[in-house]
Order: C-alpha cells, then structure tokens, then sequence
C-alpha cells in the first residue's frame, strides 16, 4: 500500500469486527468507537446489512435504467430538507460531492472563483484539494481563501463579536473583489456548515447569514458541506439549520450510506438540471438500487430510532460533563460542537497556544482504556469526538469516566 500509508496511534490496531458503537482487534479486546462517523447508525446495523443483502441479492444496476427504489429514495432524502433543495445527483464520495458542487455552482453562474476558509478540507480530487488548508494570500487558480472565522483564537484580538464578524466578512468582500479584479469572477462559497475540519469553531456574530447575503448580492452561490455535519450528526438533520443559514447547493457522504460508498449532491431543480445539460456527469457505481436501498435504510433507523433528538440530548450531557472538568484541567482551553461532534481545544496551560503532542497524549492515554478517538483542527490539537448516532447516554458514562481518568495521568506540559 505504500510506504506512509496513515494509521492511527503509535502501534496501530488490527481491528476485525464492529457491532453498534464498539470494535473489536484480533485479540478479542472491545473498544468504545468516539470517533467513525461513516456507521452512523451503529457497526454492522442489522437493518442496514439486510437492506443490502436483499438489494444484491435481487438487482444491481447502474443509473442509466429506471428504478422505483432510487426515485424513492431520492424523494425521500428530498424532503428531508428545506424547498429550495428540490433535486439531486448522486455520487458515490462525498469528494466527488464536493467536485460536483463546485462545476454545478460554475456552471450556473458563468463565473469561476470559489472561496473556502484557510483550514478547510473538502476532498481529495484535484479541484476540491486546491481549497485544502490554502492561506489567505493563496491563490491556487480559481480558489481563494479567508480567515477561518472562529471566537477562541480571533484574528484580531479585542473586538467584540459583531466587530470580530466584520473583519470575515470584509475579508470575503475582498476576496470576491479579487476574483472579479483578475476576470474570472465570483462563482461561490463553500463552507462545512459546522465548520468540522477547522476543529469546530464558534463564528463570531452571525457570520453565516451575513456571509451568505453577500454572496447572494455578488451573484454567487452558498455551498454547505454537509458531508460530515450532515445525517442527525450536529443534533438537526443538517448542520445548516444549526448555524440557520439555508444553503443554495448541499454536498452529502460519509454517513450517508453507513459505510456503502453513497454521498450526493442537492440544490434547486434548474441548478441541477443546468449542470446536466453543460457536464456529461457518469459514475457506474452512483444512483444505483444498492446504493437507494442502503441509504433508505439508514434514514429509516435515525427516524424510527428516534436519533435526531438522542444525539441532541446525549451530545448536550457530554459537552455539559466535559465542560464540568475544564476548571480542574487548564489545558482543556475550549470545549464546543454540537450534538456528537464535539471538540476540546487542547492548550499549553495559561493560554489558547496549541498543544499538539499533549492532545496526541491524551489519544494514546484513552486507547490504553479502551476508548479510541481522533486529533483534528487548524493546528491537529483538537480531541474529536464523533461517535456513531447510537452512543447513548450509557457509553457517554463510561466515556467521561476514562476521559477523567486520562487527563489525570497525561503530562500536560
């Protein structure tokens, strides 16, 4: 596979079997997931699997037939969102998503510039990972950036909320500027609608509305990545109706399919049936009855179950807990998310510097006890916590007690 291939953790786990929200490795031992947000609905869910197994057992097909189980599907996934998102593409990764929005908010506009923050990550294509952690004075052909708005670590210290917005904002006024100085103009902004990738930071103000009414007003278009925000994830279906901004074009994936290769591409009719009309967009494996079947399954389990609203109560107890141990550990400097997709901003004590190899610590203190979790932000210092939607009250429990534990005997510098 390569020499660098990446794997967690300084003696990486040979995992071999999941169910719910625990994983096993080849020794039998049982760990707590905090962190594989693709089984949304739990490892190796029983509806899911028989969902799939009866869909392949019966038909699989690419796009290009009629299937009552894909329309369904996507009339389904449909109206779960707001009126404006009336019809979709479907794709097979949520970087592909993410391709798709950006040609279809280019192909609407006539225009090419897309906007991102300075510590995003969209996908892995080569047009999406020109967004990837660009600087604000980059520049990657049709791609620029702006400050990743946030409270904790503000770019300009001493302002108030609404001043501190201000500043984002005046930033993409100048970015969108810029692309219309250089002749290529404005096509759109794209955002994670809980900023995820960025360490979940809070906006000052109220940077995503405002930022969409100038986008709007420049002739561009607002893409939410829901990709990781999206599914019950933040505690609402999407995350864009926690920051309550309504997007223009939506890209969706990972938990999409609970671990079938699924994601998808929602916005307006006339927006995806310009950029059909101007893209020969094919994927053989995408729109396909396996695909519809598994994905209606997953949405099954989160409505039947009940998710929605056990991810918003259990996710407030959690970060409620943790921020109940902040003043006995100065190194956890913010704790902040929504729903099961929570982050502590872990510090040098007695400031907001960033402490990478402590955060790093703490990872490695918490496999020792069964628990495994993720390190992830602007600066690689934020613990992640993004268990599948099943973790319920019971594993928050065990999870707070070995996270108190560790903190207790991680040397915090």
């Amino acid at each position: 596979m390569g020499l660098g291939a990446p794997l967690f953790y300084q003696e990486p786990l040979n995992l071999v079997k999941g169910e719910g929200v625990w994983l096993y490795d080849d020794e039998g031992r049982r760990y707590l997931d905090l962190y594989n947000n693709v089984p949304c609905v739990g490892h190796a869910n029983p509806a899911v699997v028989e969902a799939m197994a009866s869909q392949a057992a019966t038909l699989n097909v690419h796009s290009r037939y009629l299937n009552e189980t894909v329309v369904d599907y996507v009339e389904r996934l449909l109206g779960l969102h707001h009126d404006g998102l009336n019809a979709a593409v479907v794709t097979c990764t949520g970087s592909e998503a993410n391709e798709v929005a950006i040609m279809m908010a280019r192909a609407a506009t006539g225009k090419v510039g897309i906007i991102g923050t300075d510590a995003t990550y969209h996908g892995n294509t080569a047009q999406v990972a020109k967004l990837t952690r660009l600087p604000v004075d980059g520049d990657r052909s049709g791609v620029r950036s702006i400050a990743t708005p946030q409270t904790y670590r503000p770019i300009e210290p001493g302002l108030s909320d609404d001043e501190l917005c201000d500043r984002h904002i005046n930033q993409l006024e100048a970015q969108i500027a810029a692309f219309n100085d250089e002749g290529v103009g404005f096509a759109g902004l794209m955002l994670c609608s809980i900023l995820a990738n960025e360490g979940l930071p809070t906006a000052p103000g109220r940077f995503f509305q405002r930022a969409s009414e100038v986008v709007r007003a420049a002739g561009g278009l607002i893409i939410a990545d829901e990709v990781q925000a999206g599914f019950a994830r933040s505690g609402s279906w999407w995350g864009y109706e926690v920051n309550d901004f309504e997007p223009d074009i939506v890209s969706l994936g990972k938990p999409m399919g609970n671990g079938l290769p699924l994601a998808g591409v929602i916005a307006d009719h006339e927006l995806v049936s310009g950029f059909r009309a101007t893209h020969r967009y094919f994927n053989t494996f995408a729109a396909s009855p396996l695909q519809a079947a598994v994905g209606n399954a997953v949405i099954e389990e989160i409505e039947t179950r009940g998710l929605v609203e056990q991810v918003a109560e259990v996710g407030a107890g959690v970060r409620a807990a943790l921020g109940e141990l902040q003043p006995d550990c100065p190194a956890m400097g913010d704790v902040r998310g929504h729903g099961l997709f929570l982050g502590i901003d872990w510090v040098h004590p007695g400031t907001n510097d960033p402490d990478v190899e402590a955060a790093g610590r703490v990872v490695e203190a918490m496999k020792e006890r069964g628990m495994l979790m993720g390190q992830a932000g602007q600066h690689g210092n934020v613990l992640k916590l993004r268990p599948p939607l099943v973790f319920d009250h019971d594993h928050a429990a065990l999870f707070l007690a070995a996270f108190a534990e560790a903190v207790e005997v991680v040397d915090v510098g």
